[in-house]
């Protein structure tokens, strides 16, 4: 039987904590930065958790 494979976008997109949270970036800081304020570059800077109604998807194309 062949092996399930890992979604390539998803593991770029997305990753597992220890305690078993999906994280996921904030949008907005790739590019047009020169208008983006410092203060708002930073407040975006940090992972937050996906939400709970897209966990379920999210780990089925992570594999786990």
């Amino acid at each position: 039987m062949p092996k399930n494979k890992t979604h390539s976008g998803a593991k770029k997109r997305f990753r597992l904590t220890g305690t078993g949270k999906v994280m996921r970036e904030q949008t907005g800081g790739r590019h047009l930065l020169e208008h983006k304020s410092s203060k708002f570059m930073r407040s975006i800077a940090n992972d937050v958790e996906v939400a709970k109604s897209d966990v379920k998807k999210v780990k089925r194309l992570l594999g786990k």
